[in-house]
């Protein structure tokens, strides 16, 4: 059984970054209303010091009402002043906009480590791995925080409204055509019903999951261990269609003039490469603390063959999506490339050499995968390239060009970091840490490689 004595620990460490980490995310909130004079004054010092982007459209319009002549000069300073007041609100809408998409972004990452858990799990089971059974209760205990983190997912979502899901706000609708051919789908009530279905059928195997695991360790025969592979099948399935959809849903539609055939393979494989990750990262904190005595270097080179397997997956799904948007060039395909290329080039492009150049380079070699600490050394690289993954999904969007990585980003992520490890360290300390009752635990616990 889990030390209980070391978990409470734990669960301080968890405490201390949620306190800091709602600190900085209230902060965020505090300091993102800012008024329409303070944004124009923000305007007016930016145009004066010549900085890029879109920021000097304000001087830009107060340049056209002044050296305008002639018989149309009211009018075209009367258009000059609309283009103005029409950019600061807009600017104002972004800096509104920053605290909720930090917070959504970091919500989503830690919810999304958890769905890529469960579906590593039932994918384990679904195929009657014999090397994984010792790893788990492990992965039992990550997505336990699937239903609170996917449940605040939503709520985040369903508060924000237009302050993420522009299609949220009915003025937008009413003026934009191509929203309203989506209003069928893109509609609250919808949004909402859809993704308690999604919560529900995935709460559903994981809760299912573990009564069967649980009740396999003390049973004279495999029938739980039968159930559990039906039930793993069948989720296969329905996660392939409910992830999907929700990837439409909670991610791409924040663009919603754009879309894309892949999109939903891409976040599955950021998810899924984040999910067993966080499973080599936990299994490796707790074998240097004394548990786990039954995994061994074989289990941890096959975990850190899979993230470098899906990395390389991952890479092959991003190039394909940039490579045939960029390439067939319809603008309002490309679109979506160029406001990241052009306003988030660092982590546009940083992105993709933390989650494929750098985990190809250390975990090619098949004894670097052996190595524990090289393996978190990647993983955490790996974990961070995805989150900033996610954040080029969301930001654009949302922010434009506000973007920054500070304390409401910074915040946010200590927030839902703290809640991961105080719930995750919590569940595994409710059952005993090896699935002794699992017919192929003892090929497991012999697994050589």
């Amino acid at each position: 059984m889990y030390d209980y004595k070391f978990s409470n620990k734990l669960k301080m460490f968890s405490f201390i970054l949620m306190i800091i980490g709602a600190l900085g995310v209230g902060y965020g909130f505090m300091t993102s209303h800012k008024s329409f004079e303070e944004v124009e004054h923000l305007l007016t010092e930016e145009a004066h010091h010549g900085h890029g982007g879109g920021h000097g459209e304000a001087a830009a319009h107060a340049t056209v009402a002044h050296d305008t002549h002639g018989g149309d000069h009211g009018h075209a300073k009367d258009n000059a002043h609309d283009a103005h007041k029409e950019h600061v609100e807009h600017v104002q809408h972004q800096i509104h906009n920053r605290p909720w998409s930090a917070l959504y972004v970091a919500a989503f990452f830690f919810m999304m480590i958890a769905l890529g858990c469960l579906a590593f799990y039932a994918v384990q089971h679904a195929s009657q791995a014999g090397w994984s059974p010792v790893l788990f209760r492990v992965m039992e205990g990550i997505t336990a925080y699937l239903l609170p983190g996917a449940l605040i997912v939503l709520i985040i979502a369903f508060f924000a409204g237009d302050h993420i899901f522009i299609w949220m706000n009915d003025d937008v609708v009413a003026h934009d055509k191509l929203i309203q051919g989506k209003s069928g789908w893109l509609n609250k009530p919808m949004f909402i019903v859809r993704g308690l279905i999604f919560i529900a059928g995935w709460f559903l195997y994981r809760h299912f999951s573990r009564k069967f695991s649980k009740a396999q360790d003390e049973a004279n025969d495999n029938s739980n261990f039968k159930k559990l592979f039906r039930w793993s099948a069948a989720f296969l399935v329905f996660f392939l269609y409910s992830e999907s959809m929700m990837s439409w849903d909670w991610i791409m539609s924040v663009d919603p003039h754009w879309f894309s055939t892949l999109f939903g393979w891409y976040v599955f494989a950021s998810m899924f490469v984040s999910g067993i990750t966080v499973i080599a990262l936990i299994t490796i904190y707790l074998k240097s603390r004394g548990y786990l005595e039954f995994v061994n270097e074989n289990h941890l080179h096959d975990v850190a063959k899979f993230m470098f397997a899906i990395s390389i997956f991952w890479t092959y799904l991003w190039f394909s999506q940039f490579m045939l948007i960029w390439y067939s060039n319809i603008p309002e395909e490309v679109t979506y490339f160029i406001t990241r290329i052009n306003d988030y080039k660092l982590p546009f492009f940083g992105m993709v050499a933390m989650n494929f150049i750098f985990p190809v380079l250390l975990l090619m070699n098949a004894d670097y995968k052996r190595i524990p600490w090289f393996v978190v050394m990647t993983g955490l690289v790996i974990l961070a390239g995805h989150y900033i993954d996610v954040f080029n999904m969301i930001m654009p969007a949302t922010v434009g060009d506000r973007w920054s990585i500070g304390i409401p980003e910074i915040g946010s992520v200590l927030l839902f970091a703290g809640l991961f490890i105080f719930v995750v360290f919590t569940a595994l300390t409710k059952v005993p840490l090896l699935a002794k009752g699992n017919p192929f635990i003892k090929e497991s616990k012999e697994f050589h490689y």
